[in-house]
Formats: structure tokens, C-alpha cells, sequence
């Protein structure tokens, strides 16, 4: 078994193979000076190997150089895990790097998750004691919870969550899968991704995601947008959870059916999605993902006691998205008003 000091200082390049080599495309250079410590160590079967940094105590969080690593791969892969050298059940490392990211590389702090819910969601099965009173979260069952992005009914979505593992599922459940946006979006054609770019669709709130009970229940929108880079191609960004989202016209209605067919299809390939098992995110691992760029499932929990924390921030305006984002909020409060 190679030893934890090899691991530690161990250089490579971030590999990538078929869905994930747009994302993940970058060369890992080594940090100067002995601090910023980080490995790329998971990899899965059929994956390639997601950048890990190693966070040994409670001040990295607030270290110039552990922060800006952290910023650098979000921005350059939209994924990375971080594993902790100490206990943390508290989730202080997760909100002060968070903090951090907002003080000096311009994150927005994180979102509240229900009128009842602030920055953290215990991710965990329960049958009687729901984190909002009388309404069960997906995330509260042991169910599989199929592709999705979180958030998708907010204006605008948070770019990024994170997920804390406080304990793994001891059964070999709860595997965490994620596939790139701009993969998806290479296996629709341009009518189907035009029509998905409109705001075609209406995406309700679930019941225990509701943080005004007077507003509207709903938001109208696109699945699907174009985000302009400087100095490159536009990134294809996207939110969606089939089981909130209704398609309001007919051609809506068919590049709907033409996205889940393309999720479908990816998923029946292992080349396409990465698998992160219990093994990959053991105790104190934490894996952060760009919410937009990056859909995420869960296969059914078998451990009742598996237990994750959730955060999820930077809710930034998307560009194109302002006069409809407007328009909604608008709405939505003459709604409540009537």
C-alpha cells in the first residue's frame, strides 16, 4: 500500500478519460512550499481520477494557498474531494473554507436551504424526524434519487455544493454519481437544445424547499443555457430534477423526452459517468461540485445510519438569465400580493 507520505507529495496529471477530458483537461502543477499538500488518489473502475487536496488541520481553511487551490480546481474541473486529517462533525472546515472563498476569490455565501434551514442539510434516512416540519426530503429517504442538479427551482441556482461524509454507507450503498453537462449536451442536437435554452418549462418547489409559503409554488424557466466565457467557448450550463419539471408546450414537450433519453443512454455507459463509492468517500471526505456543469445521482441507500452534510453557495446571477430571473421574481410577488 502506498504510504501516506507518498501520497501527500505526489505529482500527476489529472486524468481524464471520454466524458470528463473537456473538464478535466488541466495540468496539475505543484504547489510551491510544503503546505499545500494534494494527491490525485480516487479512481473508480471505470472513472478517471478526480483531484484530492489534503486539508491536515481546521487552518487550512483559511490558508491563502489551500483556498486558492480549492478555487483553481473548482473553476478549471467543477469537481474536486477534499479529505481532512481530523475530526470535524461539526462541518467548521467546510463553513469557514467557504467563508474564505467569499473573502478572496468573490464566492457568494451559502444559501439557505427552507424558511427553517440555514447554510447546512443533514443528509441522512429518517422516517419520523424530517429536518422541515411534516415533509420528507428526498434526500431523507433510503430511495435512489435520480440525475438531477440542486436547486433547480431557485433563480438563480447555486453554482456549488458540497457534500461532508460523516459516515459512509457501511453496505455499499448511497454511491454517488455525477456527468458532465457538456457531455449531455453533445448527445442533443441544436433544435433540442434551442428549445431547451427557452423558458418553456415550469419547475416546482418542493414542499420542504419552501421559503415563503405566500409566494407562488412554482418558477417558469430554461433547462438549459449558453454561459459566455472570456477568451473561450460558452459553457453549457444546466438544472433539471425530472420529477419537478413540466414541460408547457408540445415541442417543450419533446426535448424534454430527448434529454431523458440522452440521461438514459449516458448512464447505461460507465465511460460516461463517474462512480463515487462509499470506498472513494470514506469518513471526513468531502466532495465539492459545480452545481451547473455537473449532474449528480444517488443509487438506493442500504445503511440507515449514513449520514452526509450538505452546503451549497455562490448563487450568482447566470448571464442571459437576468430579465427572466426579474420577470419571475415579479410575478411571483404580484401573485402573492392577489
Amino acid at each position: 500500500m502506498e504510504s501516506l507520505s507518498a501520497i501527500l507529495f505526489r505529482s500527476g496529471r489529472i486524468l481524464g478519460r471520454s466524458c470528463v477530458q473537456t473538464q478535466l483537461r488541466s495540468q496539475f502543477q505543484r504547489p510551491a512550499g510544503p503546505r499545500a499538500f494534494y494527491s490525485t488518489t480516487i479512481a473508480t473502475s471505470q472513472s478517471p481520477a478526480v483531484t484530492n487536496l489534503l486539508a491536515p488541520s481546521l487552518s487550512y481553511s483559511q490558508k491563502p494557498d489551500h483556498v486558492a487551490l480549492v478555487a483553481q480546481r473548482l473553476e478549471a474541473d467543477g469537481i474536486l474531494k477534499i479529505t481532512l486529517g481530523f475530526q470535524d462533525d461539526e462541518s467548521q472546515y467546510l463553513e469557514k473554507l467557504i467563508r474564505s472563498l467569499h473573502a478572496r476569490h468573490g464566492h457568494q455565501l451559502p444559501i439557505a436551504h427552507s424558511a427553517t434551514r440555514g447554510w447546512f442539510w443533514d443528509v441522512r434516512p429518517s422516517r419520523a424526524s424530517f429536518q422541515t416540519a411534516n415533509h420528507q426530503a428526498r434526500s431523507e429517504t433510503m430511495e435512489d434519487f435520480p440525475w438531477h442538479t440542486d436547486c433547480s427551482y431557485e433563480y438563480p441556482p447555486p453554482r456549488f455544493f458540497a457534500l461532508q461524509v460523516l459516515q459512509p454507507d457501511r453496505r455499499g450503498g448511497g454511491t454517488l454519481s455525477v456527468m458532465s453537462a457538456a457531455r449531455l449536451g453533445e448527445h442533443l442536437d441544436g433544435a433540442t437544445l434551442a428549445t431547451l435554452m427557452r423558458p418553456s418549462f415550469r419547475i416546482a418547489i418542493p414542499t420542504e424547499f419552501v421559503k415563503d409559503p405566500a409566494a407562488r409554488p412554482w418558477i417558469r424557466g430554461r433547462l438549459i443555457v449558453a454561459d459566455p466565457r472570456s477568451g473561450g467557448a460558452p459553457v453549457l450550463m444546466i438544472r433539471f430534477r425530472e420529477d419537478i419539471v413540466t414541460p408547457l408546450d408540445a415541442e417543450a414537450a419533446a426535448a424534454l423526452d430527448r434529454l431523458r433519453t440522452a440521461l438514459r443512454h449516458l448512464a447505461a455507459q460507465d465511460h460516461s459517468t463517474l462512480h463515487l463509492s462509499p470506498e472513494d468517500l470514506p469518513a471526513r471526505s468531502i466532495i465539492l461540485i459545480d452545481n451547473r456543469r455537473w449532474l449528480h445521482a444517488r443509487n438506493r441507500v442500504a445503511d440507515p445510519e449514513r449520514h452526509l452534510r450538505r452546503v451549497r453557495w455562490d448563487a450568482a446571477p447566470i448571464s442571459g438569465l437576468e430579465d427572466e430571473e426579474r420577470s419571475e421574481v415579479t410575478s411571483s410577488a404580484e401573485a402573492a400580493a392577489a
